[in-house]
């Protein structure tokens, strides 16, 4: 594995734990500037739409990295991913599915999210058993 591919694994671990503190503005910090998300049903949102989304969430969850594609300073990832949404006033959700990311290297050498494809689905009680 080289030293990108490590990178952009820490940038999964680091997303994974900052988002289980409630830590925005950390996962905020592992984003390109003009991120694109794109989740089932929605039209297409950026920062702004996905700090809004968070803001009264934490989230747990477990990645498995089943592809990582790095060419210069662009790289996709391809992983399986599995969360528990917590909303502070509401019933926990399990979702789990696949997501498509591209990646971004900034001149100082840090790898950014720029574009995520999320298509994860809430479990049913039979998936999780």
């Amino acid at each position: 594995m080289n030293s990108d591919e490590q990178a952009i694994r820490k940038l999964v671990d680091a997303w994974l734990d900052a988002s289980k503190r409630g830590d925005l503005a950390a996962v905020l910090s592992l984003m390109d500037d003009d991120v694109v998300f794109m989740v089932p049903g929605q039209e297409p949102f950026g920062k702004e739409g996905w700090s809004e989304r968070m803001k009264d969430l934490r989230v747990e969850g477990a990645s498995d990295i089943q592809e990582i594609k790095v060419s210069g300073e662009w790289a996709w990832m391809r992983q399986r991913l599995r969360v528990t949404v917590m909303p502070l006033n509401a019933k926990r959700s399990v979702l789990s599915g696949h997501t498509m990311a591209i990646l971004r290297k900034k001149p100082s050498g840090k790898w950014v999210l720029a574009r995520d494809a999320n298509l994860l689905t809430p479990e049913t009680e039979t998936a999780r058993t």
